[in-house]
């Protein structure tokens, strides 16, 4: 993958997926070892990891009643 500053990389940060987000944080421990960037990577990548955790945990306790 292409270096993205932090500013760019910010701007397209909340359209990305899970997936994507990952890819970019895996992308970024192997490459270009910013500590900023894999910081705030990471938080976005737990974030959303988290919210599709939630929405699985709450539908499994809907389908258990």
């Amino acid at each position: 993958m292409k270096k993205q500053s932090w500013r760019a990389l910010n701007q397209v940060l909340s359209s990305l997926g899970e997936e994507e987000v990952l890819r970019k944080l895996q992308d970024e421990r192997v490459t270009y070892k910013r500590v900023v960037v894999l910081e705030r990577l990471h938080q976005r990548y737990n974030t959303l990891r988290v919210a599709r955790e939630r929405i699985e945990i709450l539908q499994e306790a809907v389908n258990d009643t």
